[in-house]
């Protein structure tokens, strides 16, 4: 994500001379991102071995993921403040020694309870990673090289969901439940060691203001309950909980907005919506990110359920994805360049939202090769145009108002794709009811694949709102 010093000058970036090349920045942020994001998702196919450990039903384990969840959902918001206080560096290796902390002890316990209050420590130091490594390169990464710097962070965002299944169950069948949580040790601590040599120190900024701890609680209740509530909508179960968690976090949400309309310097500056690369790259992400939520949640379970494929076989095929991300990431500065930022969001999005009607068509006899090279399609037109929204964002606020607006942005990422997976078990349910059928049928799966292609479709009104020169200084396109 990126931000100039203010409305009209280069981001902050621009002014902080690094000796270190912003390819070994990126890959140490990358590193960490791709930690938290496994982490989020390996635990999944590991909580029936770890219920029989600790003696309780299979059910009662999702606690152990949904409160890694609140973690997330609590400290995100506070992070760009952290990191004003106390310095960006000095958050984000502490950060990365909280999760490894958290890690050791949940391979350590030994009942539910302590697992539980194992993954919330855990929680809270994978919520600082992502938001304050982006803010990292945001403010030692030269203009010229943000967008390449933010194509690394997007791997990981797309690799960690789709790998993390398939590994946990390849460490639950062939060694023990406890390895889940021992690979983060050796990787967090290379981690550690490598931000706190190469990564330049930023300094505490002189204008961070007193930590709003009234927004803190607001946001907390807010998100959490949120998060919770879509969570179980999409599992399917206790319709009613999920309502009054859903109100409860609605009307913390709208507590928090009148609160945040009348402090000068909220945990979440609503105000920053007031700019519009800012405001209009929030709001079409936003309708991406839905689609994209739901993917990880459709696709395997068509391949599964509804092709009859194993796991391992749906997996392999899963994981084009997240080589096409990769393989876009190396061209994506180039291509903007060409095109600039608003013809690429305009066609790009809709190329990225076809790609999900495809998904629709897929049938078991389709040739193995086909699907492969066009879920590959799909992962490097959604790198793409990810890529350019968490760089655009940010090309016109001001230097001060960074750390804000990062917190800000990635807050709003991780709700929406969770709203992603809850719309993409609503429709799918929907479908199944409206068909009569208790299984979801290849047809149900097609119906939801659609419906979510519509919502991002949608994003292309606010694509085309965008300025024809829009982010011209950060891609070198200039337009006709």
């Amino acid at each position: 994500m990126s931000a100039p010093q203010d409305s009209s000058t280069p981001p902050e970036a621009a002014t902080a001379p690094v000796t270190i090349d912003y390819r070994i920045i990126s890959l140490i942020v990358a590193c960490s991102i791709f930690m938290e994001q496994l982490d989020a998702t390996v635990l999944a196919t590991a909580l029936p071995a770890m219920a029989r450990d600790f003696h309780v039903n299979a059910p009662a384990m999702s606690i152990a993921i949904t409160s890694y969840l609140l973690m997330l959902a609590i400290f995100i918001p506070a992070s760009g403040a952290m990191a004003d206080r106390f310095g960006a560096r000095r958050v984000f290796s502490s950060a990365i020694g909280v999760f490894v902390v958290g890690s050791i002890l949940c391979a350590w316990t030994t009942s539910l309870p302590l697992m539980v209050a194992a993954r919330v420590l855990q929680g809270a130091g994978g919520a600082m990673m992502a938001p304050i490594g982006r803010l990292i390169l945001l403010r030692t990464v030269e203009r010229k090289y943000l967008v390449s710097a933010m194509s690394w962070t997007l791997v990981p965002a797309f690799l960690g969901p789709l790998i993390g299944p398939p590994l946990g169950g390849f460490i639950v069948t062939y060694l023990d439940w406890r390895w889940i949580f021992y690979i983060n040790v050796p990787v967090g601590a290379l981690g550690f060691v490598l931000v706190s040599r190469l990564i330049p120190d930023i300094a505490a900024e002189s204008h961070a203001t007193r930590f709003d701890f009234p927004g803190f609680v607001l946001c907390g209740v807010g998100l959490g309950c949120l998060l919770f509530g879509f969570e179980t909508v999409g599992q399917g179960s206790e319709l009613t909980r999920a309502l009054v968690l859903l109100a409860i976090g609605l009307a913390a949400s709208i507590g928090y907005v009148i609160y945040a309309r009348r402090r000068e310097n909220p945990l979440l500056d609503l105000s920053l919506m007031k700019i519009d690369s800012f405001r209009l790259s929030t709001i079409g992400g936003s309708l991406m990110r839905i689609t994209q939520g739901a993917q990880p949640f459709l696709l395997p379970l068509m391949f599964q359920i509804g092709f009859g494929w194993s796991a391992v076989k749906s997996g392999q095929l899963i994981l084009a994805t997240t080589l096409g991300a990769i393989v876009t990431r190396s061209f994506t500065p180039r291509l903007l360049r060409r095109v600039g930022f608003r013809n690429g969001m305009i066609f790009n999005g809709v190329l990225s939202s076809l790609g999900y009607a495809v998904c629709a068509l897929f049938r078991p006899g389709w040739p193995y090769p086909v699907m492969f090279v066009l879920l590959f399609c799909c992962g490097a037109f959604m790198s793409f145009q990810f890529a350019a929204y968490n760089t655009i964002a940010y090309e016109n606020v001001p230097s001060t108002r960074v750390s804000a607006a990062n917190s800000f942005y990635t807050t709003l990422q991780q709700l929406m794709l969770s709203v992603g997976v809850c719309a993409g078990a609503l429709i799918l349910k929907t479908a199944m009811v409206a068909g009569g059928s208790k299984q979801p049928e290849l047809s149900d799966f097609s119906i939801a694949f659609l419906v979510v292609t519509l919502i991002s479709l949608s994003s292309t009104r606010w694509h085309v709102k965008f300025a024809p020169d829009a982010g011209h200084e950060l891609s070198g396109h200039r337009s006709r």
